[in-house]
């Protein structure tokens, strides 16, 4: 027989072979649990603990969430799933609820139903798919009983299924967009320190990440540092304008007697340090390195301060929205925040009139929590995404907001 035969027949019989349908996925246990989310500020504010369920799975599947009542109860249906031989008792934190059932349903679903402590809503649900494997996370937030919300008819919500969510296509993107981080202190100025934690190397090592996922979505990022090297509080403003960047993020991790500040706190310019923050940006800086795209040399100081609050009068309210857009992400994905979680502050690096501008204190390293949390990778990834959330988040709304002023 011809050799060029042989490997026809040979070919014939492997595509006549039926393909092999591919296996359920299968619940990691181990890497699964109900935890409490961080409530230090929520507690104080509302009572009752958010709750977070994190499903660990071997890859990815689609899903849907839905809450139902008579009692509350939050379902998740998971498509080709097999949840044989695992028992929701081993689950852990199966103690933080009433009860957890689970089960094959039909149609290659399978349907987990937890009964929650009282009436919640799903603050945020969404599948982690990067990598092989998966990560489901449904977040939950306690509500009054008028404000609980489940599907009209618990019984037909339990009975027919929806349709399926599909898996995420991966996050937004934000091409374009140029941003400058700005990790504070370094060099010779670790900042604050615990124990053999500096702020220096903490934000440092944020930063670095951050910067990983923003590029991930397309935008530039530029750094005002990515070793350990002091920069001067006004080449930082002064890079940020170099660079085109339309916004500038400083990053901090301060420290403060034992007990007086914890939780993430944001910073935007405080508009009753204008006219200082332009004196003391004119002595500062050279006349052509105030506003992007104005050469202000040879005017007067009257001139540039002008300007420069002009300018100011659109910068403001960018910052602020990207202040305010950045708190909710961190909210909906369970990050602690102080009780104040936007402030106004007289800060060097939120002087600049055109560029706009946040500091975000990524916790207190005095507080013990916020320390472990910033050393903890899982928590700073959560940190990371809520970060990157909003930045292009708040990208998008700058675009949309363009487009209708040029109209």
């Amino acid at each position: 027989m011809r050799p060029l035969a042989l490997i026809l027949i040979l070919l014939s019989l492997w595509v006549s072979q039926p393909v092999a349908a591919q296996q359920p996925a299968r619940v990691d246990l181990g890497a699964s649990a109900v935890v409490n989310a961080d409530t230090r500020w929520w507690q104080r504010l509302f009572g009752p603990a958010p709750l977070e369920l994190r499903l660990a799975l071997d890859r990815p599947v689609p899903y849907r969430v839905f809450l139902v009542g008579d009692p509350a109860r939050l379902v998740i249906d998971l498509k080709d799933v097999d949840l044989a031989g695992i028992s929701p008792a081993q689950l852990f934190g199966e103690d933080l609820l009433p009860a957890i059932r689970w089960g094959s349903h039909k149609g290659g679903w399978s349907r987990v139903v937890l009964e929650l402590p009282g009436p919640y809503h799903v603050m945020r649900a969404g599948m982690d798919t990067r990598g092989a494997a998966a990560r489901l996370r449904v977040t939950l937030a306690p509500v009054a009983p008028d404000d609980f919300a489940p599907r009209p008819s618990a019984a037909a919500a339990l009975r027919d299924l929806p349709d399926p969510a599909e898996l995420p296509e991966g996050p937004a993107r934000a091409e374009g967009l140029v941003v400058m981080l700005d990790p504070g202190h370094g060099g010779f100025d670790p900042g604050a320190q615990a124990g053999a934690e500096t702020e220096a190397q903490l934000v440092l090592t944020f930063a670095l990440e951050l910067r990983d996922a923003l590029e991930a979505r397309g935008a530039t990022v530029a750094m005002t540092r990515d070793t350990d090297v002091y920069v001067r509080l006004e080449q930082r403003m002064t890079a940020a304008r170099q660079s085109g960047a339309q916004l500038l993020l400083s990053l901090h991790a301060d420290a403060l007697p034992q007990g007086q500040a914890a939780g993430a706190t944001v910073y935007v310019w405080n508009s009753a340090s204008d006219d200082q923050a332009a004196r003391q940006l004119t002595m500062r800086h050279q006349r052509d390195d105030l506003l992007v795209g104005t050469d202000l040399s040879g005017q007067d100081d009257a001139l540039a301060m002008a300007l420069m609050s002009f300018a100011r009068t659109d910068t403001q309210p960018r910052s602020e929205s990207f202040a305010r857009l950045l708190t909710s992400r961190m909210a909906l994905m369970g990050i602690g925040l102080h009780g104040r979680p936007v402030q106004g502050a007289a800060f060097s690096v939120l002087k600049s009139p055109d560029i706009a501008s946040a500091l975000l204190e990524l916790g207190f390293i005095s507080d013990q929590n916020d320390l472990a949390n910033l050393t903890d990778p899982e928590w700073r990834a959560r940190m990371v995404q809520a970060v990157a959330d909003a930045t292009t988040g708040w990208w998008n709304d700058e675009q949309a907001r363009a487009g209708l002023l040029r109209r």
